[in-house]
C-alpha cells in the first residue's frame, strides 16, 4: 500500500506557474506509475497527465500539452506536475495517484486504472 499526499497549490495569476509535488510513503514507489488529475467546479474529474514507472513513457492532456511537465524522482518518493502559463480554466483540485502495474513504460488515463489517490490541493488561477 502507499499513501500519496500532495502539495504546492495556491493561487496564481494567469500566465503563472506552479510546481506541485506528490510524495509517496514506503519503499516502492518505484514501482507505480503516477498519474494527475483535476477536478474544477461542478466538474467531473479528469485526467492532466502521468508518467511511467521508468519515466520513458509520460501522456498529457492536449489542455496540458506543451504547458504542463510530469516528472518524478523515484530515489525521493516523489512526483511533480510543473505548470507554466497557467489560465482560469485550470483551476481546480489537483489529485496524483499510483498505478500499481508490472509495465515500466506505460501509463494509464483512466481513474480506475489507479489503486491509490491522495487527498488533493487546491490551485486557483486568478484572470
Amino acid at each position: 500500500q502507499v499513501q500519496l499526499v500532495e502539495s504546492g497549490g495556491g493561487l496564481v495569476q494567469a500566465g503563472g506557474s506552479l510546481r506541485l509535488s506528490c510524495a509517496a510513503s514506503g519503499r516502492t514507489f518505484s514501482l507505480y506509475a503516477m498519474g494527475w488529475f483535476r477536478q474544477g467546479p461542478g466538474k467531473e474529474r479528469e485526467f492532466v497527465a502521468a508518467i511511467a514507472r521508468s519515466s520513458t513513457t509520460t501522456y498529457y492532456s492536449d489542455s496540458a500539452k506543451g504547458r504542463f511537465t510530469v516528472s518524478r524522482d523515484n530515489t525521493e518518493n516523489t512526483a511533480f506536475l510543473q505548470m507554466n502559463s497557467l489560465k482560469p480554466e485550470d483551476t481546480g483540485v489537483y489529485y496524483c495517484a499510483a498505478d500499481r502495474t508490472p509495465a515500466t513504460w506505460t501509463v494509464t488515463t483512466a481513474r480506475d486504472k489507479y489503486d491509490y489517490w491522495g487527498q488533493g490541493t487546491q490551485v486557483t488561477v486568478s484572470s
